[in-house]
């Protein structure tokens, strides 16, 4: 099940909030602890939308809490190119409420200045990162059928071509004839299983109040505050004389005059007090004028006072500005407030919307979920690690990045003065307090060491002086480090060999009980999913055997870290049709993991486009579990799989994470000699998710 929804719109004004109402009042009458967030608000020192929610429902959750970032912010970053950071700071945002909350409701931009792709693109990139559902909210006034159905299924497309699911529509402002109008056009290119509804314009929710004239205008209240949440259902200017006005007021009508006009001001509150008039919804006086002594105490003895307010701007210029200002809902709106929700129970069935909402699984992880996954779990129980390469340009800026972030602990081995000047030469900050720089032939553990690898050495012809020898290399040392627990797991191979790096491992950690093969993964971060790479750094040339047993261990790595495997044994040939050494190997190599783990879903062999492009996957394997959606993808030898995850990565720009060493019984991960500062970093972080022991 779901734990949230995301309220989008695809232009200004299209009256969310009363969807955003009508569910929230429904959802906290299914469960307990609803939450609320808003991932970009107005730049209004309060978004007042927010605050409105939070108000009216009484939710236990800061605003803080329940925001993102200002419009302003998202623009600016935007165009410095830092999307991919907008989205880590929602996601982050967004999943600290949702694990407080049995479900959160989610509302898009309020697309200001009419909006236009950017904004929509945001909107879906948001819904999808948050793995999130949509309903899709439309604004039917000044529309025709015709343009309505256009602007909703262009809408509807961007949502669906990136893979969120909308689960309805919604168009609102609806005028009542039109309605099934409306329901129809949209029917007319939705899926069956997609609801499409309609409500119809509500004037008391279209027509500002007085208090947000009022706020608009910047205006001063003289008179009448207490009837501040007066509607305007029309207004008129007072520039005729008193006899031709009066017949021109209509029910709750917006009187705007010069301040300086007593005889308009005086008459038409006469008039809403008697019976053959119509009640008016306030007074504008123009022009900063205050009417005169006489006529201010001839107001104040008056039993019923509407709000009468005093700007600066001249009677035309108001005029004008009041014709362009558009209801909205504050926290005091009360009766806006009810009647929102009475509509949206009238003309929204909740039920199946609600059914759909409980069965919602989302099937998508994007990169950026993810990454934020990974931090998620590596700050559930610290670990340490140690980089043996510490004095390494690279690895004293990924240092740095995970002190400050507070993820794990680090030692850094190398010669300590040295690290140091790094450190300052590069204009790094930091508390040399919270990081452990150690150089191996100076630490307190040296000969303890020595003796350590001596003994677990010896029948391999090892002498105490070759100990010591061996000691004095970082990697040794660190691998010690962790085999006598004063570390957690190890990440080298910046300045080292692959070879160099996993040795020591495989001479005195080795691996788990029941595992016969050392192999590894990479994390495939692509634009839209994460798919894991096997093996793509060890092992030349694997037997068939050997091939499962990558698959099994690739699938449980997948697994840990929140990826359903799918596996696709990769070959030359998908299905039953190739012949050749390499294809039966990879054949065999599917039986044997069939076998001993028949729960695992598995192809093979299988080509790589029909594993991962569903309309080739179902064409030529039309009956698989996998073809077209395989998560996991397994390499029948070295030279494939490192050159397939290079490419992908360069010409893809995809984000490769690893490689993550399966299979040993302490976690020790080689770095590729060209890594970048963000390889480290991510490395570091799976090197501690796997310390925790998944």
């Amino acid at each position: 099940m779901t734990k949230g929804i995301y309220i989008a719109t695809v232009e200004d004004h299209s009256g969310k909030s009363l969807i955003s109402l009508g569910l929230m009042h429904k959802m906290l009458g299914k469960m307990p602890k609803v939450g609320f967030f808003k991932p970009i608000v107005e730049d209004d020192i309060l978004d007042a939308h927010t605050q409105m929610m939070l108000a009216n429902f009484d939710l236990k959750i800061t605003y803080e809490q329940a925001t993102g970032i200002t419009r302003s912010t998202a623009i600016q970053m935007i165009n410095q190119g830092k999307t991919g950071e907008i989205i880590d700071i929602l996601i982050e945002k967004y999943k600290q409420l949702e694990d407080q909350s049995d479900f959160v409701l989610v509302e898009g931009t309020d697309f200001k200045n009419e909006g236009g792709l950017a904004e929509l693109n945001i909107n879906v990139l948001i819904a999808k990162n948050f793995g999130l559902p949509v309903i899709l909210i439309g604004n039917g006034i000044e529309k025709t059928k015709t343009e309505l159905q256009d602007i909703m299924q262009m809408a509807y497309n961007s949502y669906t071509e990136k893979d969120v699911q909308v689960i309805a529509i919604i168009n609102n402002k609806i005028l009542p004839e039109n309605r099934e109008v409306a329901i129809a056009a949209m029917k007319e290119f939705l899926p069956t299983n997609i609801e499409a509804y309609s409500i119809p314009r509500i004037g008391t929710l279209l027509n500002p109040t007085m208090r947000e004239i009022v706020a608009e205008l910047d205006g001063k209240v003289l008179f009448g505050e207490e009837y501040l949440e007066n509607q305007v259902g029309s207004m008129g200017v007072g520039a005729m004389q008193l006899r031709n006005y009066l017949p021109q007021v209509r029910p709750d009508n917006l009187v705007i005059t010069p301040g300086d006009r007593a005889d308009i001001i005086l008459g038409v509150l006469q008039a809403n007090i008697s019976k053959n008039y119509p009640q008016i919804a306030g007074i504008i006086l123009t022009g900063g004028i205050i009417p005169e002594e006489p006529i201010i105490r001839l107001i104040e003895g008056l039993s019923l006072i509407v709000p009468i307010i005093s700007v600066e701007e001249g009677t035309f210029q108001i005029a004008n500005e009041v014709g362009a200002i558009k209801s909205k809902i504050f926290a005091n709106s009360h009766k806006k407030i009810q009647t929102s929700i009475e509509v949206f129970e009238e003309n929204v069935p909740i039920s199946p919307l609600l059914e759909k909402l409980m069965n919602f699984e989302n099937q998508i992880l994007t990169p950026r979920m993810f990454q934020y996954s990974l931090i998620k779990k590596a700050r559930t129980s610290r670990k340490h690690i140690v980089l043996p390469e510490g004095t390494d340009e690279r690895i004293v800026l990924a240092a740095a990045r995970l002190i400050t972030a507070n993820l794990v602990d680090l030692t850094l081995l190398g010669d300590v003065q040295k690290i140091k000047d790094k450190i300052l030469s590069l204009g790094i900050i930091l508390d040399f307090d919270k990081i452990n720089i150690v150089n191996p032939v100076d630490s307190e553990h040296f000969d303890d060491y020595v003796k350590t690898i001596y003994e677990l050495r010896k029948h391999k012809n090892i002498n105490m002086d070759v100990a010591r020898d061996l000691m004095l290399d970082v990697s040794y040392f660190g691998t010690m480090m962790i085999y006598k627990g004063h570390a957690d797991g190890m990440v080298s191979g910046a300045a080292h060999t692959t070879q160099h790096t996993i040795r020591p491992a495989l001479q005195f950690i080795k691996t788990k009980p029941g595992i016969n093969l050392v192999s590894s993964v990479f994390f495939m971060c692509l634009e839209d999913r994460v798919v894991v790479f096997g093996d793509c750094a060890i092992n030349p040339n694997p037997t068939a055997a050997e091939l499962a047993e990558i698959a099994i261990s690739s699938a449980e790595s997948s697994l840990a870290f929140g990826i359903e495997p799918k596996i696709a044994m990769l070959s030359y040939s998908s299905g039953s049709s190739g012949k050749g050494e390499e294809v039966e190997k990879v054949r065999a190599a599917t039986e044997i993991v069939k076998a001993k783990r028949p729960d695992l879903k598995i192809e093979g062999p299988i080509q790589y486009d029909a594993a991962v492009d569903m309309e080739i996957g179902q064409s030529k394997m039309p009956n698989s579990e996998v073809a077209g959606q395989a998560s996991v993808l397994i390499f029948p030898d070295l030279n494939t799989g490192n050159n397939t995850y290079k490419a992908v990565q360069r010409e893809t720009g995809a984000v490769a994470i690893g490689p993550m060493l399966q299979g040993l019984n302490k976690p020790v991960n080689d770095l590729s000699r060209g890594c970048t500062v963000d390889d480290i970093f991510n490395t570091v972080i799976i090197t501690a998710i796997q310390a925790q022991g998944i």
